[in-house]
């Protein structure tokens, strides 16, 4: 790890942990900071996952308006420990272990637990919007071990689908990333959070 890695996951935690303490009590002005500290960071950082050819122009990521009917605390029922894998476009697969689900308004979905050292709490899911408005293969709510995280308590978990982001993947095919498993492919159209520019058509 270089040490501009370590820079930019330091800014990332610390994005998230602001986020979370000022989102209960200004929802719509915390996802405005961390939007806008999110696109400097991709626009600056030296470890931006943006493709090269993308950096020079990027003036900011597309996103939907903040819409508060999609921010949920909701407890975690949990299910029996039960290994699952995430498989990335290029075929490495992520050991995974289902340890709860999350009954939501929009689906329900499965809360993973990363299955290697360091290990923490995963929320990937794909909608109706995959594929159009939205990457193919998905975003991801929860990524505790990046320190995408927005709080909750000992039973359960702020799930904010405004805060919904691309996998670096996304940007540049050269990153391998865990995308959702078939559990959590919701039906409904999940119009928050981060979106592809112009509606383009997505990787699946």
């Amino acid at each position: 790890m270089s040490f501009t890695l370590l820079e930019w996951r330091r800014t990332v935690q610390a994005m998230w942990s602001e986020a979370c303490t000022l989102s209960p009590r200004q929802p719509e002005r915390a996802l405005d900071d961390f939007r806008r500290a999110k696109d400097a960071l991709l626009r600056s950082h030296p470890d931006t996952p943006l493709a090269p050819d993308a950096r020079a122009g990027f003036s900011g990521l597309p996103y939907w308006p903040y819409d508060r009917c999609l921010r949920f605390t909701v407890p975690v029922e949990p299910l029996p420990p039960e290994p699952a894998v995430a498989s990335s476009l290029s075929g490495d697969t992520f050991s995974l272990r289902r340890i709860g689900l999350a009954r939501l308004p929009v689906g329900e979905l499965e809360v993973y637990w990363i299955d290697v050292y360091g290990g923490g709490i995963f929320v990937p899911f794909r909608d109706g919007t995959s594929g159009t408005e939205t990457y193919g293969s998905g975003r991801y709510l929860l990524d505790t071990v990046k320190g995408a995280d927005l709080g909750g308590d000992a039973d359960g978990l702020v799930l904010d689908f405004n805060y919904a982001y691309h996998p670096s993947c996304a940007y540049d095919p050269k990153w391998s990333c865990p995308l959702a498993p078939r559990a959590n492919w919701l039906t409904e159209p999940i119009e928050a959070g981060e979106r592809l520019s112009g509606g383009r058509q997505a990787d699946p």
